[in-house]
């Protein structure tokens, strides 16, 4: 009998069993890593989830990604922040705060992928993000440091047990199979583990973020905002043409647009607020929340504009403020000779500076507690803001200010001037198509368009449209509810069926007429002539 190298036991092939055993361990391996890194998905979830949880049982918690979030707002490039504005605007907050989740995700699922033997790497990681949060959470002023480092090692311990526990669970029990050939059993247990680490974290942030939206909320409805002492009149039909697709005259406080750089709106205790008013002042003055509201009281329609505003985008808005005259609060403290800058500071740390002189000139600068004849809202500044009209909002409009200081030019710079922004900031006189929207279809013969053109302090002169390459028509104008407040345009004409353009510009009351060259918003705000295409058909 001959007896061939390799064969034997009937036939058996060693070195093929030897190989697929090999094959089989090198499997096993690479699934036990790919457990591993989901399962560290998972768990930096459930920590997220646990953190934000905790943040909306707590005012004494603050949201760890928020905080996170503006740690990242101030090292951003300004070229960055700019863009993110331009392209998302009023949703950058959100894009950010997804970018920051997806991150996060895909750290966890590199630090399981690579502790599937040893539990090092991903105690090492979780350590660090611990370490990270915690800083980036003690920067905000209501953040108390024991109850901070507690809740963020409980949300660090459950996201690791959530790591161990899903890996653990995950892992091919005992049978006819190699460790390698996962039965789908398995991969169903390790679907079901993560959608449910997935699910439960998406509920904790969501109830976290609910219990801070109700604080807030819950503070703004026990109270009521004070009758003004001096009262502005309602708009009429004279102020507003009422048509669709043009912006109201006074927009609501739901709908008025938010740029700021807080992920999360500052939940305040009116209570335990103040505003202190010190620097280059005879004397340093602390005002409680009812102090302001105890003080006479205006109402002033203002026209606020972002200066990342495009041309012919939506940065902007009208409405109706109500607050003190800003002079009279610095007067409280007497503005020494020399100081000519105001600085206001945010409870988050933002800051913002204009001349000393803009807020005596009479253009009727506010330190504003409603909006709209409501207290004003969280998420527009609650408990306080300056409205400075005349001004973008980069250098004057400070939300949940906690501080006035009085300083000199040279002497500071506020948030965004270090990021490349003008240090002067005035508003630009603009105007803009709203109806109809660019792209849109219109019925052929007499259409009515329609729009807003703003120069607050200064007032809008005239408006003008030019359909397609025809001549420069005036457009008729509303009444202004104020010298700060945009008004709106409109223009009857008949319109031949066909494609179209729409170019609208606006002249103030000093003469000036919009440039027709195009400006970027970057570094004082744009320029140039809105311009819509729309087809007319039948």
């Amino acid at each position: 009998m001959i007896f061939l190298p390799g064969l034997e036991n009937g036939g058996t092939d060693a070195p093929a069993t030897s190989l697929s055993r090999s094959m089989g361990k090198i499997e096993a391996k690479v699934n036990a890593r790919r457990r591993s890194a989901w399962a560290g998905t998972a768990g930096v979830a459930v920590t997220l989830g646990v953190t934000e949880l905790l943040a909306g049982l707590s005012p004494s918690i603050p949201s760890a990604i928020s905080s996170i979030g503006s740690y990242v707002v101030d090292v951003t490039p300004a070229w960055l922040e700019s863009f993110a504005i331009s392209t998302f605007g009023t949703a950058d907050k959100a894009v950010l705060g997804l970018s920051m989740v997806i991150v996060a995700l895909l750290f966890g699922w590199l630090l399981g992928n690579n502790s599937s033997v040893s539990p090092w790497p991903i105690l090492i990681g979780f350590a660090l993000f611990a370490i990270v949060g915690i800083a980036a959470q003690l920067g905000d002023a209501a953040a108390e440091t024991g109850i901070v480092v507690v809740s963020t090692l409980i949300a660090g311990v459950v996201g690791l047990l959530t790591w161990y526990g899903i890996r653990e669970w995950t892992k091919p029990k005992e049978r006819d199979v190699t460790d390698g050939d996962i039965p789908s059993i398995e991969r169903r247990r390790l679907l079901l583990a993560v959608g449910a680490a997935a699910t439960v974290s998406v509920l904790m942030i969501g109830v976290g973020r609910a219990k801070i939206r109700s604080r807030a909320e819950a503070q703004l409805e026990a109270l009521d905002l004070p009758v003004p002492f001096t009262a502005e009149k309602d708009p009429t039909g004279e102020n507003d043409f009422d048509l669709k697709l043009v912006a109201p005259i006074v927009v609501s406080n739901t709908t008025f647009y938010r740029i700021d750089t807080a992920l999360v709106v500052p939940a305040i205790d009116p209570e335990e607020w103040t505003l202190t008013i010190h620097g280059m002042v005879d004397k340093e003055v602390v005002l409680t929340y009812d102090d302001i509201l105890n003080m006479p009281l205006v109402e002033k329609y203002a026209t606020l504009a972002c200066v990342s505003n495009e041309v012919g985008d939506h940065l902007v808005g009208n409405a109706l403020w109500t607050g003190v005259p800003l002079p009279d609060i610095l007067n409280l403290a007497g503005v020494q000779p020399g100081a000519d800058q105001i600085v206001g500071r945010s409870v988050d740390g933002w800051t913002a500076g204009f001349p000393t002189e803009l807020a005596f000139d009479g253009r009727d600068a506010l330190l504003a507690v409603g909006m709209n004849r409501e207290i004003l809202p969280a998420n527009h500044g609650f408990p306080a803001r300056l409205v400075i009209p005349g001004l973008y909002g980069y250098v004057s409009a400070t939300k949940w200010i906690t501080e006035i200081e009085l300083t000199t030019w040279d002497g500071f710079d506020g948030y965004w001037i270090p990021r490349g922004w003008a240090k002067e900031g005035p508003i630009k006189t603009q105007s803009r198509v709203d109806r109809p929207k660019s792209g849109g279809r219109i019925p052929i013969g007499t259409y009515v368009f329609g729009g807003v053109a703003w120069a607050p302090t200064v007032e809008i002169e005239q408006v003008e449209v030019q359909m397609d390459d025809g001549p420069w028509q005036t457009a008729e104008l509303t009444e202004p509810l104020s010298t700060n407040s945009w008004i709106q345009w409109a223009f009857e004409t008949d319109v031949s069926e066909g494609p179209h353009t729409l170019r609208v510009r606006a002249t103030d009351r000093t003469g000036q007429t919009q440039s027709e060259l195009r400006v970027a918003p970057r570094p004082n705000g744009a320029e140039g002539w809105h311009m819509i295409r729309f087809v007319a058909t039948t």
